[in-house]
């Protein structure tokens, strides 16, 4: 089974749970509907005493018929049948219908707190885990989850007919009750033979269609770059290759989960031969009437179908608690950064400084090994370096969204972990270097920063960025519809919508990671002009690629390998001539040459 399993690894917040801790769990979720599920095992109970009710009457008239063959007794005879067979399918419309209702309310509950438990994890959760294997389980996961409650509802039906045909057998015939039920410990012995084999191929088979998921959502967000470097081919390689490994984990369980089946079968023919020749015995003898042989004959289909499915069971259970448990996994799943305290933020005045601040995201490679900063209130920060100096750590951790391991960050002189992180992050307004847009309008993305502000208000806040000159370059203005992701929208023109967006906002700390992609030079000195109004009157944190905002900033920090090797002015650190008199001079200065190109053109 080795090469089945390749590239299906748990993750790493996945757990084990024991059937106990497992229907602990479920049952909680389907407390809240005692009165309904009261309802359900009344109405199991009818259809099971009106479902086994129709062969014994069968059986009656067989018996009768030799002593009373008139048409009026046949009649009453029929009519008792039709009459217990609509009674039980009336008992079990009511007990199906009130059943999917609360399996229907229980997986909206269960999808409500495991989408809930998920957007609550920290942002290093996502960097470490696909999204795709993530939706699976919150989609298909919960859905099969229901499955468990239509299993443990049919068994519970299928256990009472088989008790109440049991009891009524009883007073026909003893030995011939004894051999029926003599028969259920083979059926139960199949059926837990399967129990943990059945969980195995079941938990496989869903994270190979985790798996799948994540590489098609992965292969479809970058179907761009894919494109551009002519790699349809490739990714359609990845996909075959995961697909198969669909495909035999599938395989495997449905051979697994189907066997059952076909070995009960077996032993249920055993069973009828051995009822036969005991039957036909006891009607030999007399201590068995015909009628009560058919009733026997017809109680094995109905004994040996429930036990069937009494013993499939078990397997499809399994099917249903390995969805439970990868459901449970990802609502248990811990965030790392870890609060201390919940103190209200009523208002920032925006000082940060960081205290000996050492940060690892993997526990391997150290990104800021002994970090201390502080930001003054209202001060414009720029921060430059070469990729992996630690910018983008430092915005980040500012923003409290990953766990540091050592030092402190405090805002105002509090302590960052002791802070309600709610409220905190009202107060903390993000431009990230590729600003994401939902879809809907260009109105419906800045009121993000809002979502309860007025059109008015809105529309006040674009304006700001720029005077609206950037408005009359869509579409439709406000309503101009932004396309999956912003598609519809240049990138400086998501990034004026980003600004517009925190500008409504009005957050007390600003922190922006300038995109590196180039525009042409008016929407640049839109940006640039709406940048100006973002920053004005609020701590501004910049990881800066941009000449006018590198030279705007009050201060500039230069970083390598998370340490502040240079700060100061533009003027200043030119004037010293080390590091950012070199970085300026490589990037910054042929970056101004291109934009005065540019603007010439």
């Amino acid at each position: 089974m080795g090469f089945i399993l390749d590239g299906l690894d748990t993750e790493d917040y996945d757990r084990q749970y024991s059937d106990r801790d497992l229907l602990r769990r479920v049952m909680a979720y389907f407390r809240p509907y005692t009165p309904h599920m009261i309802v359900v095992a009344v109405m199991l109970v009818l259809n099971s005493i009106t479902g086994a009710l129709g062969p014994v009457v069968v059986s009656y008239a067989l018996d009768r018929v030799s002593v009373d063959p008139s048409q009026q007794s046949m009649l009453l005879m029929s009519g008792a049948v039709m009459l217990f067979g609509a009674s039980a399918w009336a008992f079990n419309l009511i007990r199906q219908w009130i059943s999917a209702r609360v399996a229907g309310d229980v997986v909206l509950k269960l999808r409500e707190d495991v989408f809930n438990a998920t957007v609550n994890l920290d942002l290093s959760f996502y960097d470490q885990h696909p999204s795709g294997k993530i939706v699976a389980r919150i989609t298909s996961d919960t859905q099969d989850f229901a499955e468990v409650v239509n299993l443990v509802l049919n068994l519970i039906s299928q256990v009472m007919l088989v008790a109440v045909l049991s009891l009524w057998l009883f007073n026909i015939n003893v030995l011939l009750t004894l051999i029926l039920i003599g028969m259920s410990p083979f059926a139960v012995v199949i059926a837990l033979s399967f129990r943990n084999i059945a969980r195995r191929v079941t938990q496989n088979a869903r994270r190979a269609t985790a798996t799948i998921n994540a590489q098609i959502q992965e292969s479809i967000s970058g179907i761009t770059v894919a494109k551009s470097f002519r790699q349809e081919h490739a990714i359609y390689e990845t996909f075959s290759a995961n697909n198969k490994l669909g495909y035999q984990t599938g395989l495997r369980r449905g051979l697994t989960l189907n066997t059952i089946f076909p070995v009960m079968g077996a032993s249920s023919g055993l069973g009828v031969a051995l009822l036969v020749f005991a039957g036909g015995l006891a009607t030999r003898d007399g201590s068995v009437s015909p009628g009560d042989w058919y009733l026997f004959m017809q109680a094995v289909g109905f004994f040996w179908f429930p036990m069937m499915g009494i013993a499939s069971f078990w397997s499809q259970f399994q099917d249903g608690l390995s969805a439970a448990e990868r459901v449970f996994a990802l609502i248990d799943a811990e965030p790392e950064v870890i609060q201390t305290g919940a103190e209200p933020v009523d208002g920032l005045n925006g000082a940060v400084e960081f205290r000996n601040v050492h940060l690892s995201y993997t526990g391997e490679e150290v990104v800021l090994p002994d970090f201390s900063l502080h930001i003054r209130p209202k001060e414009t920060l720029a921060l430059v370096g070469h990729t992996g100096a630690g910018k983008s750590s430092v915005a980040r951790l500012t923003a409290r969204f990953y766990e540091f391991q050592g030092g402190q960050i405090l805002v105002d002189g509090r302590d960052i972990r002791t802070l309600d992180l709610g409220a905190y992050r009202r107060h903390i307004g993000i431009v990230p270097q590729e600003p994401f847009l939902f879809s809907g309008t260009v109105l419906d993305n800045i009121r993000y920063g809002k979502p309860d502000a007025t059109d008015d208000e809105v529309c006040a806040a674009a304006m700001r960025i720029s005077n609206g000159e950037w408005l009359a370059d869509l579409s439709n203005n406000l309503d101009t519809d932004v396309g999956e992701r912003g598609a519809n929208l240049s990138m400086g023109q998501r990034q004026l919508v980003a600004l517009a967006r925190v500008l409504l906002k009005d957050p007390a700390i600003f922190i922006l990671d300038e995109a590196t992609a180039s525009v042409d030079p008016f929407t640049e000195t839109q940006i640039q002009e709406g940048l100006e109004t973002v920053m004005q009157d609020r701590t501004a944190i910049i990881i800066a690629h941009r000449l006018s905002t590198v030279k705007n900033a009050d201060r500039i920090i230069v970083m390598d390998h998370g340490a502040i090797i240079e700060e100061g002015t533009h003027d200043s650190l030119m004037a010293q001539g080390g590091h950012y008199a070199d970085l300026y001079n490589t990037y910054f200065r042929h970056q101004s040459l291109a934009y005065i190109e540019g603007f010439a053109k």
